[in-house]
């Protein structure tokens, strides 16, 4: 018979920042294993639970029995499991062995590319007893979990210790043994709001039962409810909350039946930087601070608690008690830090070491003032004002609030500048130079901070390619995907009109400045750079042969990008689009076989009509092409090398390219490599329709 199967691990408080991970983890493994043990079928639906104190799962549609199957394994290929005299080679005779057949009874198939022997096994369905206890051991191996711990005096390992174990088909408990417990159909409710144990007697009535013991299984409908619970307090306050997914995530993850109450603190401490004070409360308290509708944050935040009570008073009490001297910390480092000026840490910098081949802060600081300085030239800025945030924005950096709090760094230089009497350019680019920290985030707002954050960004990258400190697969410590992620986006999104190939050099020129050693990096880093590009143009929706066609050539004024692509897009839809993409394709290969420079073709040793008109046509739209790409109208430009195709048609139907005689061929060579030229002017067309 089919039904519901109820699978439980109750447990002390699971670590609430992987509880969502490792809830997600056990059903997908459990369920797979269940289909492919034939115990579930395409229509088995998984319902994953998860609180602090337990992880479960229900599982529609789950057979009590296996239904005798036939199980395919694939043997050696026929090729290499015979020799010449038709016996079966050791590799065969290792797989009948495996598969408890003979060679008689093999089989052979085939996968389209090669023969291969199979064993094809006929298994009766065995009991889902059998097999369940084994399927949650193995699914628990599977759990992505950092650290195991031992309790008791048993050998049993997980993340934290496990009192109880429900295996439930049904109304039936399946006998079986996880973790060192017994199967059973009993769990608990909420740990101060229920009594006693809770008998599950049948699968379905899982939810249901918990949720008379005070407890929201469900992790999603637990996580619903809270966000609910916090926007109808909020508005009750007539207040508003900044969106916070990770901390909805883990308070979600800390308690089983929610209620939301509201603490306060001193007004004093609104003196200090708002995103001080949020960040404490958000990451060492778990609260939800509340702002007014201008954004301003206000003195109340809200608590999370997993008890409801009748009156809140002390569990309000008790977290404006804890949460006070996380504030008074605050405002501590912030007055400690604006007693230093900044010419006094500046000569700090100098003590703390960057990397042993690239210096220490202070080096670099300088490095990214000599680069901000000549961005900001090339972008008509005033480069005295980016010089000076590129040298102060590292400073923060030795603050005991940064220390304390480093997703401040940054943002506590600006307030510093600002206390120091800086501009605010300056004190804007100090914050904004880490800009863009993550996959979509915003970028650096002006020129002065866009050419700091380009100098932060340009500096890492050169520096640690120009010593062989590349990042490999998964590994990269200096955050270079990050750093060159962040160039690309600035240049284009921006866009600023800026060369890469110019700012590269300008920040190796401030690297040996400094006597730094570098190794050739030039083509590892550009290629580096446009396979980042490639991901995030692909992530803008553009086809791959549209990516392809302009990134062959290797523009380095990434600002242009976009509308080169656009353009590209747009010549597809043209009926010569890829009649002159095989043309094209077809002239490169003609020239990469040509020896020596070419000619330009002169109109005096023409002969046939075919490459007169071909010459015609190409002189005719030489300049056309030429002022559309002068003047970034990409789109024009392709549309008039579209009007050649007929003449290349012609062309290469009636015109012998390589004849005998040496100057008509590379007279006509000479034709080819003008087209060539002309075609290619905005992107390589030959990788379209490929």
């Amino acid at each position: 018979m089919n039904h519901s199967l109820l699978i439980e691990l109750h447990t002390e408080e699971l670590p609430p920042k992987s509880l969502k991970a490792l809830s997600e983890s056990f059903a997908n493994s459990i369920l797979a294993a269940l289909k492919e043990q034939a115990f579930a079928s395409a229509n088995s639906l998984c319902t994953p639970y998860a609180t602090p104190r337990r992880l479960a799962l229900l599982i529609s549609e789950v057979a009590a029995q296996q239904p005798d199957r036939v199980i395919e394994k694939k043997g050696p290929a026929v090729a290499s499991g015979v020799d010449a005299e038709g016996k079966p080679t050791k590799a065969l005779e290792g797989f009948m062995r495996s598969a408890g057949v003979s060679f008689e009874q093999l089989q052979k198939t085939s996968d389209g590319k090669a023969e291969y022997f199979v064993a094809r096994l006929e298994k009766k369905g065995e009991a889902l007893d059998a097999h369940l206890a084994e399927i949650v051991t193995q699914a628990l191996k599977k759990l992505p979990i950092p650290k195991l711990m031992r309790w008791g005096d048993s050998d049993v390992q997980f993340v934290r210790p496990v009192h109880s174990l429900i295996l439930l088909h049904g109304d039936r408990v399946v006998a079986g043994e996880v973790l060192g417990l017994t199967s059973g159909n009993t769990t608990h409710g909420h740990r101060f709001m229920s009594n006693g144990e809770i008998r599950i007697d049948n699968a379905g009535e899982y939810d249901a039962k918990l949720k008379a013991g005070k407890v929201i299984a469900s992790f999603e409908e637990r996580r619903n409810a809270i966000a609910a619970q916090l926007d109808a307090k909020a508005a009750e306050l007539t207040a508003s909350m900044h969106p916070a997914e990770g901390l909805l995530d883990e308070v979600t993850s800390l308690v089983e039946w929610p209620a939301i109450y509201v603490g306060e603190f001193e007004n004093e401490y609104l003196d200090v930087p708002q995103e001080c004070l949020i960040l404490t409360m958000q990451q060492n308290q778990k609260y939800f601070p509340l702002f007014d509708s201008t954004g301003k944050l206000l003195n109340k935040f809200l608590i999370v608690s997993n008890m409801v009570v009748a009156d809140p008073k002390h569990i309000v009490e008790g977290n404006a008690r804890v949460v006070r001297p996380r504030l008074s910390d605050a405002r501590f480092f912030y007055n400690q830090d604006r007693k230093e000026g900044f010419a006094s840490r500046a000569m700090k910098l100098g003590s703390v070491v960057y990397h042993n081949k690239l210096g220490t802060l202070a080096d670099r600081a300088q490095r990214l003032g000599r680069i901000a300085r000549r961005t900001a030239e090339m972008l008509g800025a005033d480069a005295n004002l980016a010089d000076r945030a590129a040298l102060f924005c590292k400073i923060d950096l030795l603050t005991d609030m940064v220390g304390e709090f480093p997703e401040l760094q940054g943002i506590m230089g600006r307030y510093y500048a600002l206390h120091e009497g800086a501009m605010p350019a300056v004190a804007d680019a100090i914050e904004q130079h880490y800009r863009p920290r993550f996959a979509g985030d915003v970028l650096p707002q002006g020129p002065i901070a866009c050419a700091t954050a380009l100098a932060d960004k340009l500096d890492s990258l050169v520096g640690f390619f120009g010593i062989g400190q590349l990042p490999t697969g998964d590994k990269d410590p200096f955050g270079l995907r990050r750093a060159a992620l962040g160039v690309l986006r600035i240049l284009m999104e921006t866009p600023l009109p800026l060369d890469l190939g110019k700012l590269v050099e300008v920040a190796k020129e401030a690297l040996t400045h400094q006597g730094v050693h570098l190794e050739e990096l030039d083509e590892p880093l550009l290629a580096f750079l446009f396979d980042r590009l490639r991901g995030l143009l692909r992530d803008a929706g553009y086809a791959q042969e549209v990516i392809e066609a302009v990134l062959a050539q290797r523009p380095t004024r990434i600002d242009l990008i976009p509308l080169k692509l656009d353009a590209v897009r747009s010549f597809l839809n043209l009926p010569e689009a890829l009649a002159l993409a095989a043309a094209n394709k077809r002239i490169g290969n003609i020239l990469k076989k040509a020896e020596g420079a070419l000619p330009k073709p002169n109109p005096a040793l023409l002969q046939d009509d075919a490459e007169k008109a071909l010459y015609d046509k190409v002189q005719a739209i030489a300049p056309l092409v030429t002022t559309h790409v002068a003047s970034e109208n990409y789109a024009d430009a392709l549309k008039a090398l579209a009007s050649v195709r007929s003449e290349v048609d012609q062309f290469f139907d009636k015109v012998m390219v390589n004849v005998d005689d040496p100057a008509l061929r590379g007279n006509r060579l000479g034709l080819l490599k003008a087209l060539f030229d002309q075609l290619n002017a905005v992107a390589d067309i030959s990788k379209l329709g490929v």
